[in-house]
């Protein structure tokens, strides 16, 4: 007996479909990152890997204990652990104590992922959550900036990395501060090639202004994240940064320094574009992303602290259930409400 085909054919939304998987998504961002962890560790060499290690072994191994879902180890297959642990070793000095970056990476993805039930379900970047307990918990080490190097330096390492776990270790090193820092306590600017080249002291993913454009615009071109939420930050940044440039040149940083200082390219690119923590739709993501800017700029200028990327992203993440709400488009169908 021949069957025929049926005539219609019954499916459920949606109906275009695009061949991108999670797993898909998380290589292509690992990928991304590729060009700025070399970055990092060609400035700061083997403390640079140690720590990223460290931060990703955190990340990681804390899923596989308690995996959300599944046998254990199933989860990791999709490659948001390691992503995870990864951004956040890019946001740590690169003097850093090991044990405070396994900590770090169990705290975000513990805290930060599986409390809510595992990948789509957190609130916040789980990346930023570790970094923002970390930031609380450790606060001297984790503004303690070890001085950029070369390739000579590969296997100096610097700072505390191998101190003992609630140990000091007596290292000969000497600490840098960052561009924001100079700019803010001591009104003294960086030149424009010292920060888009990497030529300055901070976070080990932050440095090269130059690498994160184009590894941005890599993952922009390959469709990875939207590409509204990095523009409306950076237009944001830009348009505050300005007005205060234009009112007193010499009491505010001009935008290009904005911009390019700090982890705000960082941040923009591959954490405040994270599609569970930003809003779905294009309008949500202009105001997301223009929120971000704006609390930025503000921390730096009048804040106690000289960057505030990670606070200002955390707070945005807190607000996207409300965008998504005050923008969501109308019903297909559904006629326009009238104004009373």
């Amino acid at each position: 007996m021949i069957g025929r085909e049926p005539g219609l054919i019954l499916e459920a939304a949606p109906f275009l479909r695009r061949e991108l998987t999670t797993s898909k998504l998380m290589r292509d961002v690992l990928l991304g990152l590729a060009p700025v962890v070399l970055a990092a560790v060609w400035y700061f060499g083997v403390s640079a890997i140690l720590v990223i290690a460290a931060a990703t072994a955190g990340a990681m191994g804390t899923e596989w204990l308690f995996p959300p879902y599944g046998k254990r180890g199933h989860s990791l297959k999709d490659g948001s652990a390691a992503l995870t642990g990864v951004l956040l070793g890019l946001t740590l000095p690169p003097g850093l104590p090991l044990w405070m970056a396994v900590v770090g990476g169990l705290v975000g993805m513990g805290l930060g992922k599986l409390v809510w039930g595992g990948l789509g379900h957190n609130l916040f970047n789980p990346a930023l959550v570790g970094r923002a307990f970390l930031q609380a918990a450790f606060p001297t080490a984790l503004t303690t900036w070890a001085p950029y190097g070369g390739i000579g330096q590969f296997f100096q390492v610097r700072g505390a990395t191998l101190a003992a776990p609630f140990m000091h270790m007596d290292v000969d090193a000497v600490s840098s501060a960052t561009p924001l820092a100079l700019m803010k306590f001591s009104g003294e600017s960086t030149p424009f090639q010292n920060l888009l080249f990497g030529s300055t002291g901070g976070s080990l993913g932050e440095t090269s202004a130059l690498i994160l454009i184009f590894a941005g615009l890599w993952l922009g071109l390959r469709r990875t994240y939207d590409w509204r939420i990095p523009v409306a930050i950076l237009a944001s940044t830009a348009a505050f940064a300005g007005i205060l440039y234009l009112v007193s040149p010499s009491a505010y940083p001009p935008p290009h320094f904005m911009i390019l200082s700090g982890g705000l390219l960082l941040g923009a690119v591959f954490m405040a574009t994270d599609p569970v923590t930003s809003p779905l739709s294009p309008r949500g993501a202009w105001i997301f992303g223009a929120g971000i800017g704006f609390l930025v700029v503000l921390i730096r200028v009048f804040g106690g602290f000289p960057e505030g990327v990670m606070y200002s992203i955390l707070l945005m993440n807190a607000a996207t259930p409300l965008i998504d709400k005050a923008v969501q488009p109308r019903v297909f169908g559904r006629p326009r409400r009238e104004k009373s």
